[in-house]
């Protein structure tokens, strides 16, 4: 095992059992800070299993760590990371935070990467830092290692800027970035949510265990909350203001546009598993006179689900729920096998029946499966259709709170 090497050079790297088979990538470095006088302890890996699951891999379990690969003994625990105490992710927390120089502390300097060393006792600490160094009004920047003793140790204060952390985080999926916003303190998680966008924030949230959603939504300002509410889809949304105390969620409400609340508040007044309270309020929803051309251009947005755009339902106008007079649905395969000009009214499956919106979740679980469908078309007592629910809103309330999230390791 190489006695020195620096976390840039790990990051990415495949992780190998004994046998040469890859049990998956590094993404980060988890290091134990012991206080402002002895340099930080690496204690493990953060590595990227399939499935896109991120776990912890204790330096006890890696035999063997260089630039071009890094082999554990085969055993990993694949519960869910957490970070405990004083531990620091390397990449996501240490990259791009400022330091003070003990020989100029008007020096502004900023870490880039962070080199590892390995003791007598085979241990694994911070070493030093390649830093980036700038004198005061100076644009010149110096480049160059600084040992640990060198500097005067940082603070959360000094902590790398949120736009860092979501420049590094890109071009991750909503799951992906809610996983590396759950591994961070409380503090840094909401320093993350001020930092983005309201859309953004909203897919990420949609992702996150109810508890956290609450806690990021909580400490936002009540205009920047309701702003982020309109953004998330109608169903979580509702789910999340359930958890809050009522006066936190009336005011919300009321800062919400109109619109968007109603649909929200129409969700809010279903009883707790019942097909109305786990629908998705806005399916695609075209009358008897629509083309299958004017059909195909609906199901081709990009902010519909695959659920979601599977089917289109026919009613009666208004076209918004709750609709008129619910008549049937068209699956796209039928769409796809008809020509552009034929009308919806005339190609409608009518043998199906839709549920009501009181109908239990069990029942509609049983229905999805028993017709291997993806969603079903709910209506009220007027036969007017109010939603559909889609096999993701299903599976989301039959898996247990916490499906998210593994427990800790």
């Amino acid at each position: 095992m190489s006695s020195k090497i620096f976390a840039g050079r790990l990051l990415g790297l495949d992780v190998f059992d004994p046998l040469g088979d890859r049990l998956g990538r590094v993404r980060d470095l988890v290091v134990h800070e012991q206080g402002i006088h002895s340099p930080p302890q690496l204690t493990g890996l953060l590595v990227e299993v399939p499935g896109k699951k991120r776990v912890f891999v204790p330096m006890t379990r890696i035999t063997s760590m260089d630039s071009r690969q890094v082999i554990s003994t085969g055993l990993i625990n694949l519960r869910r990371f957490a970070k405990r105490g004083s531990e620091k992710l390397v990449a996501a927390e240490l990259f791009d935070r400022r330091i003070t120089l003990r020989e100029d502390p008007t020096l502004t300097a900023h870490i880039e990467d962070v080199g590892l060393a390995q003791t007598t006792r085979s241990d694994w600490q911070i070493a030093e830092f390649y830093a980036a160094i700038s004198a005061p009004k100076s644009r010149s920047v110096t480049r160059k290692l600084v040992s640990f003793d060198e500097i005067r140790w940082y603070s959360d204060e000094l902590a790398q800027p949120a736009s860092r952390f979501l420049a590094q985080h890109q071009d991750a999926k909503a799951t992906e970035l809610a996983d590396a916003i759950y591994e961070l303190g409380e503090k840094r998680r909401l320093e993350i949510a001020e930092a983005m966008q309201d859309d953004q924030l909203a897919d990420v949230l949609q992702e996150l265990p109810d508890d956290d959603q609450v806690e990021i939504l909580s400490q936002l300002a009540p205009e920047r909350a309701a702003d982020v509410l309109e953004e998330m889809d109608p169903d979580d949304a509702a789910d999340l203001l359930n958890e809050l105390a009522d006066h936190q969620q009336q005011e919300l409400l009321n800062l919400m546009e109109p619109d968007e609340a109603k649909d929200v508040l129409r969700l809010m007044e279903y009883d707790e598993n019942t097909a109305g309270s786990i629908m998705t309020p806005v399916p695609v929803i075209l009358s008897p006179e629509a083309t299958v051309a004017e059909a195909m251009a609906h199901v081709r947005k990009e902010d519909l689900t695959p659920a979601q755009a599977a089917s289109v339902y026919v009613c009666r106008p208004p076209l918004e729920t709750p609709t008129g007079r619910y008549l049937g649905v068209v699956h796209i395969q039928q769409l796809l096998r008809h020509a552009p000009p034929e009308q919806l009214g005339s190609i409608m499956d009518t043998d199906f029946e839709p549920v009501s919106d009181q109908t239990e979740l069990a029942v509609v679980t049983r229905l999805l499966a028993a017709y291997n469908l993806t969603s079903l078309p709910v209506v009220n007592d007027s036969g007017r259709l109010v939603g559909a629910c889609t096999v993701d809103d299903v599976l989301d309330h039959l898996l247990p709170d916490d499906w998210r999230v593994a427990h800790n390791r």
